[in-house]
């Protein structure tokens, strides 16, 4: 039996993320594969295992109504605990910044297991933006041992923060891995979208697609945010605003107030992972608040203006595919309405180069992977 790795996620972007990693090593005789989900975001979770066919070997299920924060990382560490007691890896493999990621980071720290970080290094330098997500990564840096970092700007990132080079590995993003499985699996068999007409896709008229839930955005941002997208749909009335709404109530109250009435805004539930991926290879521009999109979409030519004040990902900002336009009406208004209206300023952002990488992330991995297991 090969050494014993265990992956422990919760959420849909760490699955997605991790997808690749997984199939390729339970391909590999070198390693035994355990997964466990805490099931942090149980619907949105099941519908990428559901994709990728990967079956969980435990399930926590540590999902209730209207958990706070500390019940999440309280309730998340104490079940790890519980299947690390049982499952004894020689490595936990974790990706991103959730909650889970600090969870399993520090439940493994408490049983001596090394854990690898995958997306290792992003940073804003500001702890509460993103809330609760970046000191859950730079927390999680201090307990990892292995640090897969998506470029080189995430690598100084940990060693300004005292990590030794030996034991960062710049490796591209997984996202783009997953992405271009995604994409394979569309253009064989293309999905339906709930909510959004083939005609729709099939026709010629632009789309924005809009996502939004970063709770630093809770209140008066999402009422500006809103606002902006109410102006945008009246201003630009030949296009279709496309929002996949998520679930947290503090998201859908101001959106469905706001916008629900207006005629060329298409609100949605949150979609799985192949539909928003054919959505978005027909969308003519990105607003949104997340993360992976802003890794996600310049693969596909799509500019992304970010509505956030700062991000981790100032990559995509220095390469030219991404712009940070904040929640304030009039910059959200004013950056959406140059790039729709000038051609010019709409091209040098859809033409700059991912930075992200070249969908072999997932090959440097098991690389680094299999020379550190051969090491202890």
């Amino acid at each position: 039996m090969g050494k014993r790795i265990s992956f422990i996620f919760g959420t849909r972007p760490e699955a997605i993320k991790l997808a690749p990693v997984i199939l390729a090593l339970k391909n590999d005789a070198r390693f035994a594969i355990d997964v466990c989900v805490t099931a942090q975001h149980r619907s949105m979770l099941d519908q990428v295992l559901e994709i990728f066919n990967i079956v969980p070997d435990t399930d926590l299920n540590i999902m209730k109504p209207n958990q706070s924060l500390a019940e999440i990382t309280s309730n998340a560490i104490a079940r790890i605990d519980g299947y690390l007691v049982n499952s004894k890896p020689d490595i936990v493999l974790v990706q991103g910044d959730t909650t889970t990621v600090l969870a399993a980071a520090l439940a493994s720290f408490y049983h001596k297991i090394p854990v690898g970080h995958v997306e290792a290094g992003l940073r804003t330098f500001n702890k509460y933006s993103p809330f609760p997500e970046e000191i859950n990564r730079v927390m999680t840096t201090h307990v990892a041992e292995l640090h897969f970092a998506p470029t080189e700007l995430s690598k100084e990132n940990l060693v300004r923060e005292g990590i030794a080079e030996s034991k960062i590995f710049v490796t591209g993003n997984t996202v783009i891995d997953a992405l271009l499985i995604a994409k394979e699996k569309i253009a064989g068999n293309p999905p339906g979208i709930d909510g959004i007409p083939e005609s729709f896709m099939s026709g010629k008229d632009p789309i924005v697609l809009i996502t939004g839930h970063r709770r630093e955005n809770f209140g008066g941002g999402f009422e500006s945010m809103c606002n902006a997208i109410l102006e945008l749909s009246k201003k630009f009335l030949d296009h279709r605003f496309i929002y996949p709404v998520h679930l947290n109530p503090n998201v859908r109250e101001p959106v469905f107030r706001l916008l629900g009435s207006s005629p060329n805004i298409s609100l949605v539930e949150p979609l799985s992972y192949l539909p928003f991926v054919r959505l978005m290879l027909r969308t003519k521009l990105i607003l949104t608040d997340s993360g992976g999109i802003q890794e996600e979409a310049p693969t596909f030519g799509i500019p992304v203006l970010v509505m956030r004040d700062t991000t981790e990902r100032p990559e995509g900002v220095q390469s030219g595919t991404v712009k940070l336009v904040g929640t304030e009406q009039q910059s959200i208004v004013g950056t959406v309405s140059e790039l729709l209206l000038n051609d010019d300023a709409y091209q040098a952002m859809a033409s700059a180069a991912n930075p992200y990488g070249d969908g072999k992330a997932t090959k440097r991995i098991i690389h680094h992977l299999a020379e550190y297991l051969g090491n202890i």
